[in-house]
């Protein structure tokens, strides 16, 4: 699959968030739990849709935070807190179709940089389109914060 990449200046996007500090083996069954931790807190406040999921992991430890973004913040429960998106300049692509795809997109962000001679710093995240039953139909936006 080809990649456009774009580079764009980015605000901050505030988040509602479970965060952790994990380890790449353990995050892939750790993630699901903590996006419905914020999901139920946002349906008790009153929000059923409308916020794309997230996943931004600020290093390779790696240090996450799994979640929604958001518009207003609801009151908080549990371990959801606020946190937000980097503000920056970012490497972007979008990835069309299955999640088990992405790592090609982030393989075009990195030989991207390696091509136009820029670093990537350590966060980088993903915003997920709308769900669709058919993987085919998935979009998801992988960012990379810039050096």
């Amino acid at each position: 699959m080809d990649y456009a990449v774009t580079v764009t200046d980015v605000e901050a996007r505030p988040t509602a968030v479970v965060v952790a500090a994990t380890t790449w083996r353990e995050f892939p069954h750790l993630w699901k739990g903590m996006l419905d931790e914020v999901w139920s807190c946002l349906r008790a406040g009153g929000i059923e849709r409308g916020c794309p999921n997230v996943m931004l992991y600020l290093d390779d430890v790696p240090h996450v935070e799994v979640g929604v973004l958001i518009d207003q913040p609801p009151a908080m429960t549990g371990r959801v807190v606020t946190s937000a998106l980097p503000a920056g300049c970012v490497a972007s692509a979008v990835h069309h179709g299955p999640y088990s795809g992405l790592g090609a997109a982030y393989e075009a962000l990195g030989d991207w940089c390696k091509a136009n001679g820029r670093r990537r710093a350590g966060p980088h995240w993903e915003i997920y389109g709308p769900h669709r039953d058919n993987p085919a139909e998935l979009s998801t936006e992988v960012s990379w914060l810039l050096a």
